[in-house]
């Protein structure tokens, strides 16, 4: 079982200060692979079977969900969740690009 975290950063326009959390996304089988999209103007989507931790290991409750949103922008009232409050007020547009080879110590 693998175990993928991503890091999700929040401007926080009240104390211009940058926020960053892990979460962890664990797939619950092997059966369906795990799908990470990174919307335009919006938030992460992410499907397929997972679950989600926190930066201690509790797992958060997603009541059987196999999609759901993650907040980009720092704006909703349930984050990590996306709840619809970057709609006007976040743009980023989604295009895949290649990494810079990975540092070697």
């Amino acid at each position: 079982m693998f175990k993928l975290a991503i890091a999700c950063a929040y401007y926080l326009k009240q104390s211009r200060k940058i926020r960053q959390e892990t979460l962890f996304l664990k797939p619950k089988t092997n059966k369906m692979a795990t799908k990470i999209t990174i919307n335009n103007n919006g938030s992460i989507k992410v499907e397929g079977e997972f679950t989600i931790e926190d930066r201690s290991g509790n797992t958060y409750d997603l009541a059987g969900r196999e999609v759901i949103g993650l907040c980009r922008c720092g704006l909703s009232k349930n984050k990590p969740f996306c709840d619809g409050a970057h709609n006007g007020n976040f743009t980023h547009e989604a295009t895949a690009f290649a990494l810079p080879p990975k540092k070697t110590v």
